[in-house]
């Protein structure tokens, strides 16, 4: 998918990158929590996150960038009242100044991560590929079965018999009642509620319309 794709303020997006021919992001856990951390610390502000998957070679993040008065002011959206993707009109004249932030806001996460990890591990040269990839999310269908996609990509990967067992989702944290960065509440009531949530993950994730969507996925 294009990674050209611009990050339009009060638009959902499914963004996933990986390391650099293929190299391993995470070697062992303190990793996948330094990431989340320096994730919080420099996307929270620009975007709120509604599901997440963290992989030893690659990640998979929805988001919704946060609109111009939202960054402004440092608002966080009402949480419950996701009822349908909303699509925008498409400012036609510039890019808008929370777009360009938002773009600088993920850059700056992967360059933090790297410089760490390189240090850490005395490596040096490129830690991620050079542009990560982003698709727009502007219909029900495709969020719905998304958030499934993201959280089952542990197993469809091997890494795991459950995908319900990995820790580097956002599947357990969105059943906790602890404070989360998420917008765990937004996508419970999506589903009406934990126990829709959980039997939705029961089922299949739509494969051939996933399929024609995230035709690069990666191995």
């Amino acid at each position: 998918m294009n990674e050209t794709v611009p990050l339009q303020p009060g638009r959902y997006y499914h963004l996933y990158h990986r390391g650099n021919n293929h190299e391993n992001l995470f070697r062992e856990e303190r990793n996948y929590r330094y990431f989340l951390e320096q994730y919080a610390k420099y996307i929270r502000p620009i975007a709120d996150t509604y599901a997440y998957c963290l992989l030893k070679n690659h990640f998979h993040v929805i988001v919704r960038i946060k609109t111009e008065d939202e960054w402004r002011r440092g608002l966080v959206q009402t949480s419950g009242v996701l009822t349908k993707i909303e699509v925008p009109a498409a400012n036609a004249t510039k890019t808008p100044e929370v777009s360009i932030m938002a773009i600088r806001a993920f850059g700056n996460l992967f360059n933090a991560y790297a410089k760490a990890i390189n240090k850490i591990y005395s490596r040096t040269g490129r830690l991620f590929e050079e542009s990560f990839k982003r698709i727009e999310v502007n219909s029900d269908t495709y969020f719905t079965n998304l958030i499934f996609y993201i959280h089952f990509n542990p197993q469809k990967h091997g890494f795991v018999r459950d995908f319900r067992k990995w820790p580097w989702s956002s599947y357990g944290a969105m059943q906790m009642n602890g404070v989360t960065n998420l917008k765990r509440r937004d996508v419970l009531n999506w589903f009406d509620g934990t126990t829709r949530f959980e039997q939705f993950h029961q089922g299949a994730v739509d494969e051939k319309m996933m399929t024609k969507l995230i035709a690069d996925d990666f191995d």
